[in-house]
């Protein structure tokens, strides 16, 4: 499954989206970019990844692999010109499209948030649960993280997957941006000042 804004036109956008909770929060704000480039005349897509969403595969199969290649297969598919990741959909790209990673980050700092959450989770409830405790039965046997189930393949894929430089992506740094952004706040939100300023960038960049 995948929101599309596809009128056949010569530019077109692929989206790899943020990974777990973090695609929530930042669903809203990347949809309301999608429809921006849409009336500039840029054609957007915004996948699902295996086990995420509508897909019908469950979560604890997929591993960093598997993701990047639905990733390629979907450029391929919509017959992409340029590529947006969004935080961790940073680890994911691949084939060479240009374009920009939005706030990128990598596997390792984004299963660091999650065991964080869980430690605090476990905290309010009276339980005393330990990273190393919550590291060994997610390489072991996997781990429930933010109300998502990791298999072990992919919780260790996530532990090894660090942000590396890319040499056809431009990194949009928050501040490009304003404001603190959407992932930090403690429920799904909106910003159309974010939006826009994310839109003029991939506008910018994509025009010929």
């Amino acid at each position: 499954m995948a929101i599309a804004f596809d009128s056949a036109r010569p530019r077109r956008l692929l989206i790899l989206p943020a990974l777990f909770d973090e695609a929530h929060k930042l669903r809203q704000l990347t949809v309301a970019v999608m429809r921006m480039l849409d009336h500039a005349g840029i054609d957007s897509f915004l996948p699902d990844l295996p086990g995420c969403n509508e897909s019908l595969q469950p979560l604890t199969r997929q591993d960093l692999a598997r993701w990047r290649h639905a990733a390629q297969a979907a450029a391929c598919h919509f017959a992409a010109t340029h590529m947006l990741t969004i935080r961790a959909g940073a680890m994911l790209a691949s084939g060479g499209l240009p374009g920009w990673r939005y706030a990128p980050t990598g596997g390792d700092a984004q299963l660091r948030t999650m065991l964080r959450a869980a430690q605090i989770g476990a905290r309010e409830m009276g339980r005393d649960l330990s990273l190393a405790a919550l590291q060994e039965t997610g390489r072991t046997a996997g781990v429930a993280l933010a109300g998502y189930s990791l298999g072990p393949r992919l919780f260790a894929d996530l532990e090894e997957a660090r942000l590396e430089q890319s040499h056809v992506l431009i990194d949009i740094p928050q501040e490009a941006l304003g404001e603190s952004g959407l992932w930090l706040r403690a429920e799904p939100d909106m910003s159309p000042t974010q939006a826009r300023a994310l839109a003029d960038i991939l506008i910018r960049g994509v025009a010929p």
